[in-house]
């Protein structure tokens, strides 16, 4: 058995906070329809409509504009399949606007959609972005010049934690005349939000990322944006989302948000000081390594680590072994035999890809797990040195690929 367990995977999915487990708990018995008109529906409804105002609150919009779903994924999915959704309610996006543009460092549920559009005849421009993660700002000027009906760019990397200046490429969008949208799943709970203040249409996030229940998430959709339905067959949500309410997962995720606003200040600034430790121990540990994002603009728990020389796979399960959970950079482990496609966006070679480690800190996490984790890769490292033919510390360089 490992002498310690380690989670830091945190930008993967977190464990409920003991107050959303109590919350989801004492709610068990709140089973009616929230769609219905009788004293159970009444009661379900009320809890929705709280967790609504909580949510709406915490990123400065109002009710009204926040739609529940069933996750970030499904809240990407709707916003990117307005373009071609043919209903007269979304308009601007025909009428000589039919166009995406996103970034090449994308989340994948916006990546598939985007190819998906470009497969039915949609044009998308894919942003380059520079060594750090952060958005070519030539080529994005020059995109915007053919009038796009949407851009559509993360707020904070999940894999490298860089973070967009998104006021910024949303005013430039808006004052083409483009509707913006940001995957924000990374950022809420992370980063301050104000929807208003960013100047945005559209927002998704998943409350699994903030210590809420898995399968629910929020789409913020400004006043007045247009918007088509993904989902139809009910009247849930004044008709932008059918189903019915999923009132477990949004009270819990109403608390989630409760107590994210209590404690996100102090957090944060807890986490990233974790972080910062975990990076100078590797730094000071390890020789022939290349951190990965922005120097500065980058998530506080996220740290994501290329190791000359070893595949990435290999460090996980050795990490496992000693109790310590963390994610890989390649996409090898679901499958997929290609490099992580934001380091490649990024100029990392596909080698040094193929050796990253991403370490993403949570609310669990203290200066003992660091140590601990100080204490376990450098040796975990160095073996996996020792049998491999590909590492040798001068021959290959740790320079990007051209």
């Amino acid at each position: 058995m490992p002498e310690r367990i380690v989670y830091m995977d945190y930008n993967a999915t977190t464990p409920l906070h003991p107050e959303v487990k109590k919350a989801l708990v004492d709610s068990f018995d709140i089973y009616g329809n929230a769609s219905s008109m009788h004293a159970f529906g009444r009661q379900a409804h009320a809890e929705i409509e709280k967790a609504r105002k909580i949510v709406a609150d915490f990123l400065g919009a109002y009710p009204e504009e926040i739609v529940f779903t069933g996750g970030g994924s499904e809240s990407n999915n709707t916003v990117l399949q307005m373009i071609d959704c043919g209903s007269t309610t979304c308009r601007c996006f025909s009428m000589g606007r039919i166009g995406l543009v996103t970034t090449q460092i994308e989340h994948p549920s916006v990546l598939n959609v985007a190819q998906y559009m470009e497969n039915k005849g949609i044009s998308v421009e894919y942003l380059p972005v520079d060594p750090t993660g952060k958005v070519d700002m030539d080529a994005y000027r020059k995109v915007l010049e053919k009038n796009p009906a949407l851009v559509s760019i993360m707020m904070a990397n999940n894999e490298i934690g860089t973070i967009q200046d998104i006021k910024t490429l949303a005013r430039m969008a808006k004052e083409q005349g483009a509707l913006f949208h940001t995957d924000a799943v990374q950022a809420v709970g992370k980063l301050s939000i104000s929807v208003h203040d960013l100047g945005i249409d559209y927002l998704s996030f998943s409350a699994h990322k903030l210590y809420g229940p898995k399968g629910v998430g929020i789409l913020y959709v400004r006043r007045g944006a247009p918007y088509c339905t993904f989902i139809h067959g009910g009247h849930q949500e004044e008709g932008r989302r059918a189903g019915t309410y999923n009132t477990l997962g949004i009270i819990g995720l109403g608390k989630a948000i409760e107590v994210t606003s209590r404690e996100m200040k102090e957090e944060v600034a807890r986490i990233q000081r974790l972080r910062d430790m975990l990076r100078k121990g590797i730094e000071e540990r390890i020789p022939d390594i290349h951190i990965n994002g922005h120097p500065t603009d980058i998530l506080p728990g996220t740290l994501n680590v290329s190791f000359k020389g070893v595949e990435g796979e290999s460090i996980l399960l050795y990490l496992d072994m000693e109790g310590i959970e963390v994610s890989t950079g390649s996409a090898c482990a679901s499958g997929s035999l290609e490099p992580s496609h934001v380091l490649l966006a990024t100029g990392v070679g596909p080698e040094l890809a193929h050796g990253s480690i991403r370490f993403s800190l949570g609310r669990e996490n203290s200066v003992e797990d660091v140590n601990y984790v100080l204490e376990k890769l450098p040796p975990i490292i160095k073996r996996l040195r020792g049998m491999s033919s590909a590492y040798s510390p001068s021959a290959v360089s740790l320079g990007r690929s051209a």
